[in-house]
C-alpha cells in the first residue's frame, strides 16, 4: 500500500478520491435496461438474465421445493450461526421502535405523530462470487420487525439457475415468502415497476454494484423510494501505537476482498506502524483465496501518516467512510468527535466483520461520501411517520387569529377564510 506522510490539506481531496465511476455510460445502459423491464415485464427480465448473467431460466420465482432443498443443504453449524445473528439483529432493531408523540401544543390543540410500516418493500441481495446471505438478515429482519405487510426479495441466480442455499435459508427464517431469481438493474426495475410475477413495491433496499446503484437512483426519481445509494464497500482505520498491525491489516483486507472497486484507508501518526501494516497486508494477502480481487482494491487504497489525532479526525470526517475503525488508545473520546461515518467500530477487538454479520447493527450503510448526509439502514428506514391534529372549538378560538394573520400576510385568502368561517360559526 502507498504511504503518504503529512500531506498538506490542499492535497487531501485528491488523496481521498474514490475510484471513479463512468456515470454517463453506466447511466445510459441502466436507463435502457429499465425501459425494457417496464415495457416487457417478466419476459424482459428473463431475457436480460440470459444476456447479462448467461443463465437461462424458465421462471423467476423460487419454488417452495427449492427452499426445502436449501434448508437440507445448509450445515447445522451455519444454521446456528444464522440463527444467532438473526436474534442479535432483531433485538437491536426492535429496541429502535419509536414512541408515539401525543401532546397539546396549546389549550385545545392536540398534535400526534405515530409510525406506520411501509406496506410493500423490495430487498436486493447481491450474488456473484460471494452470495451475501448476511444481507438477507440485515434487510428482512428489520422489515419484519417494522411490520411490513409484503416483503419481496430479488437476488441473481447462480450459473446453474439456482440460488445459494444459505440465501434461501436466511430468507426463510427471516420471514420472506416471495423470492425471485433476478439481479442487477433489471431486478431493481422489476421491483420498481412490477412485472407479471414480481410485485411492485413502495421502497427498495439493498447494496449492489454500480449498475444496481444507478438503477436505484433512476427509479427513485419517478417510481419508488430507496434506502440510499449504496455502492462499493469501503473502510477507514485510525490506528495509533496501541494498535496491533496484524489486526489492522486484516480489517483492511476484509473490505478489499469485497471487490476491485472497494477502497481501504489507514490514518496513523506513526510511520513505523504504517510500514508494519503495509508489510502485514502483503503477507496476509498472499494467503487469501480472493487475493486477486483484494489486490485490485488495494491499488485504490492508501496509508496516510498525519502529525496529530486532530488531523486524523478531520480527515476521516472529510472522507465520511462507510465503516470507521478506531484502533486507538481512547476510542470513545475520538468517537464523540466523529460527525460523518456509516458505522463506527471501537477498540482493537471490534473487527468490522462483527457488524457485517452478527453483532446486531446493520451493515447496509452509505458509501462514496453519502455518510455526510445519510444514515445506514435502521428500523426507521421501514417506517413512515404520520402526524395527526385535532382542535376543539375553544382551541380554534385561541389559535385562529394567528392562522388568519399568517395566511393574510402570505396572500392566501382561502386559507384565512377556512378559519374565519369556523370562528364566525362559533
Amino acid at each position: 500500500m502507498r504511504i503518504t506522510v503529512n500531506p498538506p490539506k490542499s492535497e487531501w481531496a485528491d488523496l481521498l478520491r474514490r475510484p471513479q465511476i463512468d456515470a454517463p455510460v453506466i447511466g445510459e445502459r441502466v436507463a435502457a435496461i429499465l425501459e425494457r423491464v417496464r415495457a416487457g415485464g417478466d419476459r424482459a427480465v428473463l431475457d436480460l438474465t440470459a444476456e447479462i448473467d448467461s443463465v437461462a431460466l424458465d421462471s423467476l420465482e423460487v419454488a417452495p421445493e427449492e427452499i426445502e432443498r436449501a434448508e437440507a443443504a445448509v450445515s447445522p453449524e451455519l444454521k446456528r450461526a444464522i440463527a444467532t445473528a438473526a436474534e442479535h439483529i432483531e433485538r437491536f432493531h426492535a429496541a429502535q421502535r419509536p414512541r408515539t408523540v401525543d401532546l397539546e401544543t396549546a389549550p385545545g390543540v392536540r398534535c400526534l405523530q405515530r409510525a406506520v410500516p411501509i406496506r410493500r418493500v423490495g430487498l436486493y441481495v447481491p450474488g456473484g462470487s460471494a452470495p451475501l446471505f448476511s444481507t438477507v438478515l440485515m434487510l428482512a429482519v428489520p422489515a419484519r420487525v417494522a411490520g411490513c405487510e409484503q416483503i419481496v426479495l430479488c437476488t441473481p441466480p447462480q450459473k446453474d439457475g439456482s440460488v445459494a442455499p444459505a440465501v434461501l435459508y436466511a430468507a426463510s427464517i427471516a420471514g420472506v415468502r416471495r423470492i425471485f431469481k433476478a439481479g442487477g438493474a433489471q431486478a431493481i426495475g422489476a421491483m420498481a415497476y412490477g412485472t407479471q410475477s414480481i410485485p411492485r413495491v413502495d421502497k427498495i433496499f439493498g447494496p449492489g454494484n454500480q449498475y444496481v446503484t444507478a438503477a436505484k437512483q433512476q427509479v427513485a426519481s419517478s417510481s419508488v423510494a430507496i434506502d440510499m445509494p449504496a455502492g462499493p464497500s469501503e473502510v477507514l482505520v485510525m490506528a495509533d501505537s496501541t494498535a496491533v498491525p496484524a489486526f489492522v491489516a486484516a480489517d483492511l483486507l476484509s473490505q478489499a476482498e469485497h471487490g476491485p472497486d472497494s477502497q481501504t484507508v489507514l490514518l496513523t501518526p506513526s510511520r513505523g506502524l504504517a510500514e508494519q501494516v503495509a508489510r502485514e497486508v502483503e503477507r496476509q494477502l498472499a494467503a487469501l483465496p480472493r487475493r486477486q480481487t483484494a489486490a485490485l482494491a488495494i491499488e485504490n487504497s492508501r496509508i496516510v501518516v498525519l502529525d496529530s489525532p486532530d488531523e486524523m479526525i478531520e480527515m476521516s470526517n472529510a472522507y465520511a467512510p462507510e465503516h470507521l475503525i478506531l484502533s486507538v488508545e481512547e476510542p470513545w473520546a475520538v468517537a464523540e468527535r466523529i460527525t460523518a461515518a456509516g458505522s463506527v467500530f471501537l477498540g482493537n477487538y471490534t473487527p468490522e466483520s462483527a457488524g457485517d454479520y452478527a453483532s446486531g447493527t446493520n451493515h447496509t450503510l452509505p458509501t462514496y461520501g453519502w455518510a455526510r448526509s445519510m444514515s445506514g439502514v435502521n428500523l426507521d428506514s421501514f417506517l413512515r411517520k404520520i402526524t395527526y391534529q385535532q382542535i376543539t372549538p375553544d382551541g380554534l378560538r385561541g389559535l385562529g387569529p394567528t392562522i388568519e394573520t399568517m395566511a393574510s400576510a402570505e396572500g392566501l385568502d382561502a386559507h384565512r377564510n377556512a378559519v374565519t368561517i369556523r370562528l364566525e360559526s362559533l
